[in-house]
């Protein structure tokens, strides 16, 4: 229902290039794009701080406000960052039927992993794929799904074949079965590690040879 929604209110944007969005950002705002079912994208600028929230819940539908405009359903398509300071440079949203499916990335939320067998005799858990495609309703599309990893021993990996799908939503996969998602693997022993070994392997030798030396001027 519309009201169980968030709303994100937005303003028309008329300037364009990025000149002007350079500027967009320095106070604060940041430009964007909706597409419709078939009608004319309209440009938009809204500010980032009321961007973020929604932005947190990944591909979850929200109630669309441009000013000027009546209200409408839509999802966030597409947001591109500064592949350095990690920036909201643009997003890009699109408006749906909330009668027709759609396919939206969403993360995959690991659960169970402190108690996974491998993780508490020190081994290494490794979060391979971190998001997936799902197709739904508007109205049915998750905000993660799920991979319980609480039996996950050393050397075992689980494939995206095995995240729970909440009903109603399709997985959108090609050979879901060969994407690794998370393995667990042995302990790394580090360099340091290996060298004060190794140090101490030669020290005990050195104080061996010692004693044998002492014990042949003896013998003399």
């Amino acid at each position: 229902m519309s009201s169980d929604r968030q709303t994100l209110k937005v303003a028309p944007r008329e300037e364009f290039g990025s000149r002007s969005s350079r500027r967009l950002r320095r106070t604060g705002l940041v430009p964007g794009v909706v597409y419709g079912r078939g009608e004319e994208a309209r440009a938009f600028q809204v500010a980032e701080s009321d961007l973020r929230p929604i932005l947190a819940h990944g591909g979850t539908l929200i109630d669309l406000e441009i000013e000027g405009s009546k209200t409408v359903p839509a999802v966030v398509k597409e947001q591109q960052r500064h592949p350095v300071r990690g920036d909201l440079l643009h997003v890009d949203l699109l408006e749906v039927d909330l009668t027709q499916t759609i396919q939206s990335e969403v993360a995959i939320e690991l659960e169970g992993a402190d108690v996974a067998p491998g993780v508490k005799v020190g081994g290494v858990l490794e979060h391979i794929t971190h998001t997936t495609v799902v197709e739904s309703l508007p109205t049915e599309i998750p905000e993660t799904v799920v991979l319980d990893v609480s039996e996950l021993e050393i050397g075992e990996t689980l494939t995206l074949d095995k995240v729970t799908i909440p009903e109603g939503v399709t997985l959108v996969a090609d050979n879901a079965e060969d994407v690794p998602v998370v393995t667990i693997s042995a302990p790394r022993v580090t360099a340091t590690a290996t060298e004060e070994v190794e140090e101490e392997a030669e020290v005990v030798g050195e104080g061996d040879s010692a004693e044998a030396d002492s014990s042949g001027g003896d013998e003399e």
